[in-house]
């Protein structure tokens, strides 16, 4: 999808597909066939640009078709830079301006909790777009409302667009912060799924607060010359290192299948 659109972020794409592939075959309880079933769970992308993932997960699941992931990033193409509500089923929000899906996810939880639904709603969120105060504002909002039916996964692949995390504004101790802001925080190893699939489950038998799943991932996950590598985070590979991409990706699945 980068190599034909020429553009993209494929870093944190790469890094979060483990996270996605169990939230969207294992946890979500959701629909390809009717994605306005009103009592789905809700998943905010709000670090938009690794679309590409939440793409390739939404066709994979049967949203839409295939094919039409060639059509990422080109002019008419509902499959934009950043995800827009309404332009293919399954996206349930539009992104762009870091910073603002949890606040969204929020208020989604807030409506089902006060409607009395069981729909649960999860927020993906970057560490990079965690420098912004609107992201506590809406930790503390959730933690007063006691939202134990929203989840945010944070993208703890410690890289953001200038730079390394710990370079641009420090996070650490990250876990302890969203402890003390009234949340259940989980820590967990973002590229092992059996890992992720107990941290779901720790965070759905959590009550009376809500959950942050903090995954360690490693951006560029499974491709030699973009892993742990911020130069990768919006730069797309050309034709020879797609290639060679694709390849060292294969031969990753396949070794996972003959396990």
């Amino acid at each position: 999808m980068l190599v034909e659109a020429k553009s993209g972020h494929p870093a944190g794409s790469l890094g979060m597909a483990d996270v996605f592939s169990v939230l969207y075959f294992k946890v979500l309880n959701h629909d390809p066939k009717n994605p306005d079933w009103p009592e789905r769970d809700r998943l905010v992308l709000s670090n938009g640009h690794i679309c590409p993932v939440l793409y390739a997960s939404l066709a994979e699941a049967g949203y839409f078709p295939k094919e039409k992931l060639m059509t990422l990033r080109k002019i008419g193409s509902p499959l934009q830079g950043h995800p827009h509500r309404g332009s293919v089923p399954g996206i349930e929000n539009s992104s762009g301006p870091l910073g603002q899906g949890i606040s969204q996810a929020v208020g989604m939880a807030l409506v089902a909790k006060r409607e009395g639904k069981d729909w649960r709603v999860y927020s993906i969120l970057g560490d990079g777009e965690m420098n912004e105060g609107q992201v506590w504002e809406a930790f503390m909002c959730a933690s007063k409302y006691k939202l134990d039916n929203l989840v945010a996964i944070i993208d703890r692949n410690n890289i953001q667009i200038d730079g390394t995390t710990d370079d641009v504004l420090p996070l650490e101790p990250l876990a302890e912060k969203l402890d003390s802001f009234g949340w259940n925080a989980i820590v967990v190893d973002g590229n092992n799924t059996n890992a992720i699939m107990h941290a779901f489950e720790l965070a759905r038998s959590c009550s009376g607060k809500p959950s942050a799943i903090i995954a360690k991932t490693i951006p560029g996950k499974g491709v030699s010359f973009m892993e742990g590598k911020f130069g990768w985070h919006g730069k797309s590979p050309n034709k020879e290192e797609g290639e060679q991409a694709l390849k060292e990706l294969d031969i990753a699945r396949r070794k996972l299948e003959a396990v």
